[in-house]
This record gives C-alpha cells, sequence and structure tokens, in this order.
C-alpha cells in the first residue's frame, strides 16, 4: 500500500523528513513576508505590531489581500514537489499516489462533489433566510477574484495536502508502526494550525470541532483510497466556493464575492452542521471507489 511502500523506500528514517519540514516551514514564512511588507508599508511598523488578524486581512484591498495570502502556498507547493525527489528519492506520482499516474478524474470528482453540496448548502440557506443574503456582484472585482482564485486557490490547496496528507504523514510513518498515529497527528495539528483564523475570534474555540473533522475526513479519504487525489479536489473546491460564492466581515477569505453573509453566526451550525455531510462524503467515496477493510487501512497497516 501507498504510506507503507514509501516507509520501506525510506527505511524508517525520520531524519530526512524532519529537516524537511523544517525547510518547507522556513520556506512559508520568507514566502508571507511580502504580505506582512505591503501592509507595514501601509500602515506604519508600530500599527502593524498591534494589529489583530482580522485588522490586518481588511487593511489592503480584498483582491490584493487575497493574492498575498495565498502567495505563499504557492510557493510552497512547487518547493515541496521539488523536494521530495531530491531529499528522498521519491517521483511525484510516488510521492502523491499509488497508481501508476496521477487520477485527474478523481481530482475531479473530489472537486465536483464538495461542489455540488456547497451550492445545495448554500440554495438551502438562501431559501430559508433570503434576507440574510446580500447580493454583492460587481463586475470588475470579481472579474480579478475569479482569475485569482482560478489560479491561486488550487495550488493552495494542494500545497496543504502535499505538506498535511502528503510529506507530514509520511513522514511520521516512518516513527510508528501503523497509520493510526500518523492520521492522529495530521488531523490534529491541520485543525489547530486554523487556530489563529478570525473564524475562532468571532465564535469561539468550539469552532475547532469543524477544523479537526475536515482534517480527520481528508486523512481518512487519503489512506482509505492510497492517493491524495481525491483529498486536493475536495478542498480546492471547497475554497474555491468560499472565495467566489458567499463570504463575510469576519472570515479568513473575505472577497468580493457574489454573495454577502449578513447573518450573526451561529457557532454550533459551523461546528456541527459539517459532520453529518462529511459523512455523506464519506460514504459517496467509499461506495464509487469500493473502499473495503476499514479497520486496517486506517487503523493498522496492509502490507506494502
Amino acid at each position: 500500500m501507498h504510506l507503507e511502500k514509501i516507509k520501506a523506500h525510506q527505511q524508517n528514517n525520520f531524519g530526512r523528513y524532519f529537516l524537511g519540514i523544517l525547510a518547507i516551514i522556513f520556506l512559508f514564512v520568507v514566502a508571507s513576508l511580502p504580505h506582512y511588507a505591503v501592509v507595514a508599508y501601509k500602515v506604519g511598523l508600530a500599527n502593524l505590531a498591534t494589529m489583530d488578524v482580522v485588522a490586518f486581512l481588511q487593511a489592503l484591498p480584498s483582491n490584493t489581500t487575497l493574492l498575498l495570502m495565498l502567495l505563499p502556498f504557492a510557493v510552497t507547493m512547487w518547493f515541496i514537489l521539488a523536494l521530495v525527489p531530491r531529499l528522498h528519492g521519491l517521483s511525484k506520482t510516488q510521492f502523491i499516489t499509488s497508481r501508476a499516474a496521477i487520477d485527474w478524474k478523481r481530482v475531479r470528482f473530489g472537486f465536483l462533489s464538495v461542489s455540488v453540496v456547497s451550492l445545495l448548502s448554500f440554495s438551502l440557506v438562501f431559501f430559508i433566510s433570503p434576507e440574510e443574503i446580500q447580493w454583492n456582484f460587481d463586475a470588475t472585482s470579481f472579474l480579478v477574484l475569479f482569475v485569482i482564485a482560478i489560479v491561486m486557490i488550487p495550488l493552495q490547496a494542494a500545497a496543504e495536502e502535499l505538506f498535511f496528507r502528503g510529506y507530514l504523514m509520511q513522514g511520521l510513518a516512518q516513527l510508528f508502526p501503523t497509520r493510526l498515529f500518523p492520521l492522529l497527528l495530521t488531523s490534529l495539528i491541520f485543525g489547530f494550525m486554523h487556530y489563529g483564523n478570525p473564524e475562532v475570534d468571532k465564535l469561539g474555540p468550539l469552532i475547532m470541532v469543524s477544523y479537526v473533522a475536515t482534517g480527520f475526513f481528508l486523512g481518512i479519504i487519503t489512506l482509505m483510497d492510497e492517493g491524495l487525489e481525491l483529498a486536493i479536489g475536495y478542498h480546492a473546491g471547497n475554497n474555491l466556493l468560499i472565495a467566489l460564492l458567499l463570504t463575510s466581515d469576519w472570515t479568513a477569505f473575505q472577497t468580493h464575492s457574489l454573495f454577502l453573509d449578513m447573518s450573526e453566526p451561529n457557532v454550533y451550525v459551523y461546528a456541527f452542521i459539517p459532520l453529518p455531510i462529511l459523512a455523506v462524503l464519506l460514504i459517496v467515496f467509499s461506495k464509487k471507489y469500493g473502499w473495503y477493510n476499514w479497520q486496517q487501512r486506517l487503523i493498522a497497516s496492509p502490507k506494502a
């Protein structure tokens, strides 16, 4: 199986992964500096030091903010793909999937699945409370947003999946005899990496339930499907719909989207409503791709 083949190829050598993780984090921080530099130029260094997350994200025009916010992810994605062959002797395909070639149909299916769910959810909310959804379309601003989102958000989603469900999970697999701990640790780290998001400031720490659950969902579909394709497609589709369809003044993605959410958010809705939706998607994916032996694929270790 995918994780076990990589583990055998790397001969339980976590040291190189540790160096790689440090290099990836360092590059991401460096690639984030242009955003801080532009904001500092706009508001001054003294004001930058006292800004909270929301003020920082609103300091520049939203399209500029989105571009600068996504830039480090794009740089990181290409860096990971360049690092893996050089440091670990794996081809890009070997790193991403157990299949002989990357299955782009799986990427598209993951993308379309979350897109359908998001559109249905939006339609339901609009039907129930149309007064809370405001038409926000501005042709010029939306066109610029569309170009930025179509180009950069798939790179951002791919970067997160390549790092968390790819590099970090494969690195942790060098330390543990089963798949359970890499799944647990990558899911928790992914969830709590979002703790600095403005959504947490607005809704409180209970919203972390949704982030951690999403981390587990993406980890589960990666392990069950023996590849990253579904996770990359799902992540890209989810983030694109968030950026283009509906935004609010308290989320990490504050964009010139088609609609603006004017409602007062309920933390229980945002924390717990995604859980049954993710469960349904797991069932859909498992039926389509014939997943079986869940315990061994998620907890034990299938033989390479």
